[in-house]
C-alpha cells in the first residue's frame, strides 16, 4: 500500500489521532503493518481465541456476536469501518477475544502484531497516551455502571440490560434470549416482562420475535429521556 495511503488511513483511527505529521510518517515508513482482506461470511476472530493483533476495520461490515458465559443468550451487532475491535484483548490477564467478528460484507483491515503496538507505545507518546486514554475510558465506563441508580420502572431496567451487553452503543441490536432467561435476568415475573416488551414494541423501541429481540436504534435506549417515555410499567 502507497505510503500516502497508509497515512491517510491510520489518521481514521484514535490510536493515531494527535500525532505530528512527521512522527506519522515515520510511523507509516517504518512500522511492520499486516494487510488482510476477507470475503462475506468469514470469521475475522473467534470467541476465546487469543489476541495477539490489532484489526483496524478499513472498509466493510462486520457482524460480532457475544454469548453469555452459560451461552444460553446472545446479542448479534454490526459494526462498521472505521472500527478498531478490542484493543483491550491485547494486554492484561485475558488476552482472549471475547466477542466472535464475521464479515458481514467483503472487509479489509490493518493488522498490528503485539510487538509493533509496544514498540510504537515506547517510541511515540502520543500513540502511548492514545492507547492508555482508550483502556481507561473502558475502565471507567465499566465501574460507573456499578454506580447508576438503579432503575424504577421494569421497562428501564429491561433497557439496562441490553444496553449495556452491546459492544457499540448505537444501530441495531438482535438479542436472542428467552423471556424467561430475560425475566430472571431483570428479576421480575416473565408476564411483567412481556408487558413491558409489547409496550416497548408499542412504542417503536423493539420489535418482538419468538426468543428474540430486534432493538433497531440502540441509542434510543440509551436516551436520558427513555425513563418518562416508559414509565407506564411497573
Amino acid at each position: 500500500m502507497p505510503l500516502l495511503k497508509i497515512y491517510d488511513q491510520l489518521l481514521q483511527f484514535p490510536l493515531f489521532q494527535g500525532m505530528g505529521r512527521d512522527d506519522l510518517a515515520q510511523v507509516a515508513g517504518h512500522t511492520k503493518f499486516g494487510f488482510q482482506k476477507v470475503s462475506a461470511g468469514q470469521t475475522v476472530a473467534a470467541v476465546d481465541s487469543p489476541c495477539t493483533q490489532l484489526f483496524f476495520l478499513l472498509s466493510g461490515i462486520l457482524r460480532a456476536e457475544t454469548f453469555s458465559d452459560d451461552r444460553a443468550y446472545s446479542v448479534v451487532e454490526e459494526v462498521t469501518a472505521p472500527f478498531l475491535f478490542q484493543p483491550d484483548a491485547i494486554f492484561g490477564y485475558h488476552q482472549r477475544f471475547t466477542h466472535t467478528f464475521k464479515a458481514r460484507t467483503a472487509c479489509s483491515f490493518i493488522t498490528l502484531d503485539k510487538t509493533e503496538v509496544m514498540r510504537l507505545s515506547e517510541q511515540f507518546l502520543v500513540f502511548r497516551l492514545n492507547l492508555l486514554n482508550i483502556f481507561a475510558t473502558h475502565s471507567q465506563k465499566l465501574q460507573q455502571q456499578l454506580w447508576h441508580r438503579y432503575p424504577e420502572t421494569l421497562t428501564v431496567r429491561i433497557a439496562r440490560f441490553l444496553v449495556c451487553r452491546c459492544l457499540y452503543p448505537a444501530g441495531s441490536k438482535t438479542f436472542n434470549i428467552l423471556m424467561t432467561r430475560l425475566a430472571d435476568e431483570v428479576g421480575d415475573s416473565r408476564l411483567d416482562v412481556s408487558r413491558a416488551l409489547n409496550l416497548m414494541q408499542r412504542e417503536g423501541l423493539l420489535h418482538l420475535n419468538r426468543g428474540r429481540i430486534v432493538v433497531p436504534q440502540l441509542e434510543r435506549l440509551s436516551m436520558q429521556n427513555v425513563k418518562p417515555v416508559l414509565a407506564g410499567v411497573k
